[in-house]
């Protein structure tokens, strides 16, 4: 499913036009996007819960040389699904 996809079948559900409901969506999206980035953790009850976590440094391998490349530490987002969210997709 694509966003296009994703805002209209929100806006049929909530009987809104897709603008707004893609302005909602993209709301939505910009506030979780901020929460991760001033490092917060950010919980939908039933859904799941969205946090940062630290990777650290890391020697990894070239595929095509073989040969040995220091990965730095670097942050990423995770998500780990509720069990609302796990149930249904069972």
């Amino acid at each position: 499913m694509t966003k296009a996809e994703l805002v209209a079948k929100i806006a049929e559900k909530i009987g809104t036009s897709k603008a707004q409901a893609e302005a909602s969506m993209n709301a939505i999206l910009d506030t979780i996007q901020e929460e991760l980035a001033a490092g917060n953790k950010l919980t939908l009850t039933g859904f799941g819960t969205f946090s940062v976590s630290e990777r650290k440094a890391r020697t990894g391998r070239n595929p095509r040389t073989g040969t040995a490349l220091d990965i730095p530490a670097c942050k990423v987002a995770q998500f780990k699904p509720g069990k609302v969210l796990k149930d249904a997709v069972k």
